[in-house]
């Protein structure tokens, strides 16, 4: 018996293509199906030529259904199969001598300059997991002391709050730094008077070239009585921005240029540079590592978790705690996580708005939480994803493939499904024998979600009823073409309507003609014919798709979306999945991905 008429041997590959194609997003891979035939017919080891070529048939007629057609043929035949244990979730790691602490404690410290974007979210969500995990306490701090070149802007401290909270993320406590600058000052006194700080009244690029010669400066040896007398005409206002700057002491030896005699606070003209908050009240500003490294350990910090490009900060700042007498926190510097075509740079995001390049920080162009979330992205999604790549040191580049790979598991499950035609064109159907009534199931896999139902009744003098199609589908297609509509019936393509124009080098495609052909669906699977969404004329809901290039994609969608609500996430069949945006005059979505 040739292979191709061993029904068993058909059944059982047929079986191994749909297992394999619902679980590859609806397209079976044929090399995979002949190590599971072989499996269970050894006696084919010596064909397996022919045997291939009987797979690829399989497999290309079981790609032609849709991922829903093939799920359902699926449940129906061999419910067995889709009850699998969900795999175990991946975790982090133990926190490193975790058991030295009473509590856990960590933070995010973002600069409120602008909105946060993915290149956030690593630090924010292991940060504040690792808290939830050893059930400590996890610290949101606002670091905004740079009124110039970082300012910060008031809109951005309530927005964070906010992202965070759609992130899931709880805050146990929040500090701001501008807040608190009379708290630095007392500090930095205290190290002067240590010997561990000092005024420097040397012009920067004079104080580079003795740091770079290993030498100190002329103000690094002044007595401390002195010292104290230059930071009190810091404190009176009797410098100007530029005069002076208190440096905190290190080994002048030490390899690392940026590290000797690191800057600890400067002077800021507030009246030319008001901060936000305080105004032109202060004049005296801490860098960043004086205003981190003393809020580490006055908020009882235990572990910090930030980028390896945070490693010179640790090493700057372990002076100034060994002056004090403290103790520095367990510090975990991951590698950089770089998401290829994530467009991410603050500044240009903040100029990009201004100059009208983007609409807002939720613009679907961008890589902000902003724009994640108005294109239907999950925060859980991106929580396991963080979690996924955990603190591991070396350097992780992700797509934006990685991304959708998570959200699209999450979507799947709770997206309800619709029809959606772009470019819409009329189909009419003539010969329609009788009253068809259509119901499709919201979602394949959850009866309970409910159905859309739609009933054709053909006109009583033509039998023919009129549907819109997208353009695309039919484009390609010729009279005598037989295709299928999604769980209706089977027409054959009769006639393609064109229109030329003056202006236009190809006829314009305007109307099809087609025939009732017959309304089961194996009459058309063996040939193969191609599947159609359709939308009956005169139901139609208005409909426009913003892609994740701002572009806009307009057509129809079924008449039961004008139900949805906003904020809501769908999935347009062979489209991609949506989260609807606005429901009025018409559908407004955005694309989320495949």
């Amino acid at each position: 018996m040739a292979l191709e008429q061993d029904k068993n041997l058909r059944e059982l590959i047929r079986k191994a293509a749909l297992l394999n194609a619902v679980s590859h997003d609806g397209k079976a891979q044929a090399g995979a199906m002949i190590g599971k035939v072989l499996g269970e017919r050894q006696d084919l080891r010596s064909n397996v030529k022919e045997l291939s070529i009987v797979i690829n048939s399989i497999v290309n007629e079981v790609n032609s259904y849709s991922l829903t057609e093939q799920k359902t043929i699926v449940e129906q035949n061999w419910p067995e199969t889709q009850k699998k244990e969900k795999p175990e979730e991946k975790k982090l790691s133990t926190l490193p001598n975790a058991d030295k602490y009473k509590q856990i404690v960590t933070r995010f410290s973002p600069n409120p300059d602008c909105v946060l974007h993915l290149g956030s979210a690593r630090a924010i969500i292991l940060s504040h997991e690792y808290a939830r995990m050893y059930n400590g306490k996890f610290i949101l701090r606002f670091e905004d002391t740079d009124p110039k070149i970082k300012k910060p802007a008031l809109e951005f401290y309530e927005n964070i709050r906010q992202e965070l909270k759609w992130l899931n993320i709880q805050v146990d406590e929040e500090y701001i730094q501008s807040d608190r600058l009379p708290l630095y000052y007392e500090y930095v006194e205290k190290l002067v008077k240590l010997n561990a700080a000092y005024v420097c009244e040397c012009k920067q690029q004079d104080f580079h070239k003795t740091a770079l010669s290993r030498q100190a400066c002329p103000c690094r040896n002044i007595n401390t009585t002195k010292q104290l007398e230059r930071w009190d005409k810091m404190l009176k206002d009797q410098y100007t921005e530029g005069q002076a700057v208190v440096r905190v002491k290190t080994e002048l030896e030490h390899p690392n240029p940026a590290v000797r005699d690191w800057p600890a606070l400067r002077i800021i003209d507030t009246k030319k540079y008001p901060h936000p908050r305080t105004g032109s009240k202060y004049t005296l500003w801490p860098l960043y590592n004086l205003a981190a490294g003393i809020d580490d350990y006055l908020m009882g910090m235990t572990h910090i978790i930030r980028g390896k490009e945070h490693y010179t900060n640790m090493i700057r700042q372990k002076y100034m705690y060994q002056a004090l007498g403290w103790q520095y926190p367990q510090a975990i510097h991951y590698g950089r996580l770089k998401i290829t075509d994530a467009f991410l740079s603050k500044s240009k995001i903040i100029t990009g708005i201004k100059e009208g390049t983007y609409t807002g920080y939720d613009d679907p162009r961008l890589g902000t939480f902003a724009a994640l979330r108005k294109r239907g992205v999950t925060p859980e999604a991106i929580k396991k994803m963080i979690i996924d790549v955990g603190t591991k040191a070396n350097d992780v580049t992700l797509s934006w493939e990685n991304i959708y790979a998570y959200n699209r598991k999450i979507l799947d499950t709770k997206s309800n499904r619709y029809f959606f035609v772009s470019d819409p064109i009329e189909l009419r159907v003539n010969n329609i024998p009788k009253t068809f009534t259509s119901k499709l199931p919201l979602h394949p896999e959850k009866p309970e979600n409910g159905f859309r139902e739609y009933t054709i009744t053909p006109d009583k003098e033509k039998n023919e009823a009129t549907f819109w199609v997208s353009k695309k589908d039919v484009t390609t297609m010729e009279p005598g073409k037989i295709v299928r509509f999604m769980e209706l019936f089977n027409i054959e393509i009769t006639k393609i309507n064109k229109q030329s124009t003056i202006d236009a080098v190809e006829p314009k495609l305007v109307t099809v003609e087609a025939k009732y052909s017959s309304e089961a669906y194996e009459d058309v699977r063996k040939i193969k014919a191609p599947l159609m969404q359709w939308i009956p004329k005169d139901t139609e809901f208005p409909c426009e798709i913003i892609l994740q290039n701002a572009q806009i994609i307009t057509g129809f969608a079924e008449s039961e979306s004008k139900k949805l609500k906003p904020d809501t996430h769908i999935q347009f069949e062979r489209f991609g999945f949506a989260r609807v945006d606005k429901v009025n005059e018409k559908l407004t979505v955005y694309y989320t991905h495949k």
